[in-house]
């Protein structure tokens, strides 16, 4: 009896070392390693598994598509000269409203709009801002095809999909859909006009709050919009960046406009023709160019914005700062040149009462300012 309980316990043994070695040979043709064999597994938040789909974003577009126009401008003569893009963004009684960008339209003798299905209307410029670069065009409403639905750009989260609507480079390439991602957000981008002078650029060039989108933009996409994977209209596309800018080749660098900011400008365009902001009533320059001004400066002076000159009865006159004062701080924010300190000032408004900091003569002060309307 005690022989045949040894043979038995003989033969369980080696089952059980037949069925190890055989999961053992299972798992190598299944190319496992040897040193995951006995390792447990930890599900983290850096390796755990991600189902992602993607069908595309085509009942998106169908949102927006049809409420997306050629913006196109004429000369003097009459003659096309140029083009944009747009978007219906809303109706009232009798017409219909577009968003494009102030530099679609600046200077057009003649403005002509381009639906979806190739039917014209004429265009007519309810008012226009270069520094927020928003224009309204009004066409009557039994012309349009479909209205935006608006969104938030505010909700959108880096990495989210966007994709723009517009018409690029040349007609033939009309109303052409572009895919990417959310970039950044909060970019401060310098904007120039092509007008600028050497001694005058001062008063030239603005920092613009704007989302940064790698879905392409190129000349012609100007002034259409910016949709979320919902097909919501959440920006106005205005810039990119181009090598021109640096000497490292560029690619997929576009800017758009929050429709918060567009919105903003578009309901003061309509009701008043106009933005109002605050005014200073100061030329300014940047320390790097002082000296050019007429305007010398402590060498302790790095940044800020330099006054080069203060016009009589103005906020910075009644504030007491001169041709020289160079402000480093406006209310709470630090100013490292006068572009900066254009981009905070139109955070504020009319009436406002703002601390400024300021150096003169290597010696920094303060003084109280209460902002006026030019």
């Amino acid at each position: 009896m005690e022989k045949n309980k040894n043979i038995n316990n003989k033969i369980i043994i080696i089952g059980i070392v037949i069925v190890f070695l055989l999961v053992i040979v299972d798992l190598v043709a299944q190319n496992v390693p040897w040193n995951n064999l006995f390792e447990k597994e930890v599900i983290t938040k850096e390796n755990r598994d991600v189902t992602i789909t993607d069908t595309g974003i085509a009942e998106s577009v169908d949102k927006l598509y049809d409420a997306t126009v050629i913006v196109k401008v004429g000369n003097q003569a009459g003659q096309i000269a140029g083009w944009g893009s747009g978007v219906v963004y809303d109706t009232d009684d009798t017409k219909a409203y577009i968003l494009t960008n102030h530099h679609v339209v600046e200077n057009a003798s003649k403005i002509e709009i381009e639906f979806t299905n190739e039917t014209t209307t004429t265009g007519t410029l309810v008012g226009e801002d270069k520094i927020a670069d928003i224009a309204v065009v009004s066409v009557d409403k039994d012309k349009i095809i479909k209205v935006a639905e608006i969104g938030k750009s505010a909700d959108i989260r880096l990495g989210d999909t966007v994709f723009a609507i517009g018409t690029p480079i040349q007609l033939s390439f009309k109303f052409t859909v572009t895919r990417g991602i959310l970039s950044g957000k909060d970019r401060l981008v310098e904007m120039s006009s092509s007008s600028q002078s050497y001694f005058s650029r001062n008063t030239e060039s603005w920092y613009m709050n704007l989302l940064q989108i790698d879905a392409s933009i190129n000349s012609g996409n100007s002034g259409g919009p910016l949709a979320n994977a919902n097909g919501e209209l959440i920006g106005i596309n205005n810039s990119k960046l181009s090598s021109s800018y640096t000497s490292t080749s560029i690619e997929n660098m576009g800017f758009s406009i929050p429709i918060e900011d567009a919105l903003n400008i578009a309901s003061q365009l309509r009701n008043n023709g106009k933005v109002t902001r605050p005014f200073l009533g100061v030329s300014m320059t940047s320390v790097d160019l002082a000296s050019r001004a007429g305007i010398k400066l402590d060498s302790s002076v790095t940044e800020g914005a330099v006054i080069v000159e203060v016009q009589k009865d103005s906020a910075s006159d009644k504030a007491g700062l001169k041709s020289g004062d160079v402000i480093t701080k406006f209310g709470d924010y630090k100013i490292k040149d006068y572009t900066y300190l254009k981009y905070y000032l139109y955070r504020y408004n009319v009436g406002d009462k703002v601390t400024v900091t300021y150096i003169r003569n290597g010696k920094e002060a303060t003084t109280e300012m209460t902002l006026r309307e030019s």
